[in-house]
């Protein structure tokens, strides 16, 4: 029996926004038209979200388990109806809700939602950011390029010419959908959609917009710019509300997705927040002890070997290094790994000093 909170990765007592975030993010991250998506892992997901997203699914599914939707009678559930035939987008692989889709199963069975809602959302963007290791540490602003569909500057998104009369949409007396009869191997039912003539605004105007042809949108190349935090993540995803594409006549924006990449660095290791580092003394100074000089992320300090010090020992430079995201004032440590050099072709002179300490016990 399929474990939906499992499926989302989300906690039973999760809440609305927590069940929607981690559902973005997956399907982001599965979507069958990315390289490496998986259809059928996206088909779970979507499968997943569209019960523990409606409060009423949710209770049941919590009572009854996954097949709660084969209970039939009385209106509790699906009655065992099987919805994989309903097929959007990628070549008929499976469900695509990235549009709007989320309410189908409401809207099948009679119900809908506000005349906004009915508006076709924007699409989300994703992007990949590569930054340095510094840049990671520090956190770095980032411009990025995008071909985007924007509101339309010229109507302000409504879809009318400037000046045209607007009117309410005769096909839906100004609900911005209607109901659609249609007939499947289960009989016939009747389906809630957009009002195919004013796409949910619920209105129309004597004149399109020129510029956009209606759609209240253009494509446009915009900039937009990011601030990258310090201390994340490789592979960590930003999301910036509202800044994918414009919705369709004032339809809700998509949103941007970041995804960052790090580049290695030469000589520091990232742990958690701490930076792992490695430097090497002489046997004299791990003998009798010494100051030597060491590299951190924020520029060379002095740090104290005491006498005595073995190889591989480690030592603490504390705060420097890696800020904790999103938690102002804190930053992890520097680990510093001693090893200790022995001289593989020694002089004569080192030789013989050697011998002096080997006939006293060193």
């Amino acid at each position: 029996m399929a474990d939906y909170y499992k499926t989302l990765g989300v906690d039973k007592n999760a809440s609305d926004d927590e069940i929607k975030k981690a559902y973005r993010k997956l399907a982001h991250k599965h979507h069958p038209d990315k390289s490496g998506g998986d259809a059928e892992k996206f088909k779970e997901i979507n499968a997943a979200y569209q019960v523990l997203s409606d409060k009423s699914k949710r209770q049941q599914y919590d009572q009854f388990g996954s097949n709660f939707d084969q209970r039939g009678g009385g209106g509790q559930g699906f009655g065992g109806f099987d919805f994989s035939g309903f097929q959007q987008g990628f070549n008929g692989q499976g469900f695509d809700f990235g549009e709007g889709f989320e309410d189908i199963f409401s809207d099948i069975f009679g119900g809908g939602s506000s005349r906004a809602n009915n508006r076709k959302a924007g699409r989300d963007i994703q992007v990949d950011a590569e930054i340095t290791f510094e840049e990671m540490v520090s956190g770095v602003g980032k411009d990025f390029s995008l071909r985007r569909l924007s509101q339309c500057d010229l109507c302000k998104g409504s879809g009318g010419e400037p000046g045209s009369k607007e009117e309410t949409c005769q096909t839906c007396k100004g609900a911005g959908q209607v109901r659609q009869a249609s007939r499947s191997i289960f009989g016939s039912f009747s389906q809630v959609v957009t009002c195919p003539t004013c796409h949910g605004a619920g209105k129309t105007f004597t004149q399109k917009c020129h510029k956009c042809g209606g759609e209240g949108r253009v494509k446009e190349q915009q900039n937009v710019h990011v601030d990258i935090p310090a201390g994340i993540s490789n592979g960590q995803t930003i999301s910036v509300q509202g800044q994918g594409e414009a919705g369709e006549r004032g339809g809700r924006s998509g949103d941007l997705f970041i995804n960052v990449h790090i580049k290695s660095h030469g000589r520091f290791e990232r742990k958690g927040n701490n930076l792992l580092s490695v430097e090497h003394v002489t046997f004299s100074q791990a003998v009798f002890g010494d100051k030597i000089e060491v590299k951190t992320i924020d520029g060379s300090v002095k740090m104290k070997v005491p006498a005595g010090t073995q190889s591989g020992e480690i030592f603490r430079i504390k705060g420097h290094g890696v800020p904790e995201l999103n938690r102002t004032g804190y930053r992890g440590d520097q680990l510093v790994t001693v090893v200790v050099d022995v001289p593989k072709n020694p002089t004569r002179e080192q030789k013989r000093i050697m011998e002096d300490l080997k006939k006293v016990g060193l």
